[in-house]
Order: C-alpha cells, then structure tokens, then sequence
C-alpha cells in the first residue's frame, strides 16, 4: 500500500477545557498542534486539519482545513468523514487520522495501523493500547478507507456517534501500541502531567 493521507483531527468543541482549540496550546513552548503535525507528516503523503469555524486561525500551519460536513459536531467520525471526501479528491485510497491534543503518540503509527489491516485482511485498524488487564481501543488513531466513505455518511446521518459501533461492523483490526502512547490532554492538569513527560 501506498503512504495514506495524514488527517488531525481538531473538530472537537474542548468542553473540559473550557472551549477554544486544544491544538493552540502550548507545551514545552511548542503548540500542541505543531507537535502533532511533526509527528504525522513524515508518515503520510498529505496532511490535512480537520476543524470547524474561522479556519484563518489556522493559517500559520499551512494545511488545507476541512470543516464536518455534518452539522451539529457529530463527533471524530465526522472529522473522518471529511478527511476521507478530501482524500477521494485527491485520488487515494486510504486515510490515517490523529487527534490534535495528543502529542506523544507513535512516530510509526501508520506503518503499524496498515499492518494491522493487511494482516487481519480488514479495511479498518484502530490504535490500541493494554491497560489494567483489558484492550483499549484509541478510535481517532485509525486507517480508514475511502471506499467506506459513502456507508460512513449513511450512518452518520442515521445517528450514529459511537465509533467502535460502526468499525466494529466493518471488522475493524486492532494495532497494539505502548500504554501512554495516546497520552492526551483533556484538562489543565493534563497540560501539566505532560509537561512533566517532557522533561
């Protein structure tokens, strides 16, 4: 398979945050945002934001932005969905999402979601990692397909939200990571433990 496309994910309203945008913030002098970028574009063909409102706010990443298509903040499925019209109108097959509030995670995260999948011959794989003896799964770290973008639609618009629901009916594989890999940061107290992970 070819390198996918690289999707963020930023479409959330960051209500325990008290709203704004994650990806702006700063850890270790360095936006969240920028972190996450640096992490994913070596792994993908293209990169691309997913957010919702003024994207001039974004302007200084150089990234096409892509609002839902759906209204009323349908969750990070929504996000996927749109990351998957932009892919299809590139001419690719596949995209690789991330969540733009978690700047730890794998710098071979795609290379192991498309192994995943072609090893479990399914066209979704999702990060997951082991923690307290049970399976995590991580569903804004995934692979997805373009050719699933019209079902995906489908159930989006039924009212579906829940992702595991709809990758689970797809067979979805599973990619094992390390447990803290998708350390991200919801809080203020967030911000601080991963200050601490810096160091």
């Amino acid at each position: 398979m070819m390198k996918p496309l690289g999707v963020i994910l930023a479409g959330g309203q960051a209500t325990r945050m008290g709203g704004g945008d994650k990806g702006l913030l700063h850890l270790g002098g360095i936006s969240l945002l920028d972190r996450v970028i640096a992490r994913l574009e070596p792994q993908v063909s293209r990169l691309a934001l997913n957010a919702n409102g003024d994207p001039d706010r974004f302007d200084a990443f150089g990234l096409p932005v892509l609002p839902d298509s759906l209204p009323d903040f349908p969750g990070p499925l929504a996000g996927v969905l749109a990351g998957l019209d932009w892919a299809a109108e590139q001419g690719a097959t596949h995209i690789v999402s991330a969540a733009a509030d978690t700047p730890f995670f794998p710098t071979d995260l795609a290379e192991r979601l498309m192994r995943a999948a072609d090893k479990a011959n399914t066209p979704i794989a999702l990060a997951a990692t082991h923690e307290d003896g049970r399976m995590w799964r991580h569903p804004t770290f995934g692979l997805w397909p373009v050719s699933l973008r019209y079902d995906l639609r489908k159930a989006l618009k039924g009212g579906l939200r829940k992702v595991v629901l709809w990758t689970d009916a797809h067979g979805a594989a599973s990619a094992g990571f390390e447990d803290d890999a998708f350390f991200n940061i919801n809080t203020r107290d967030d911000l601080i433990r991963a200050e601490g992970m810096l160091k």
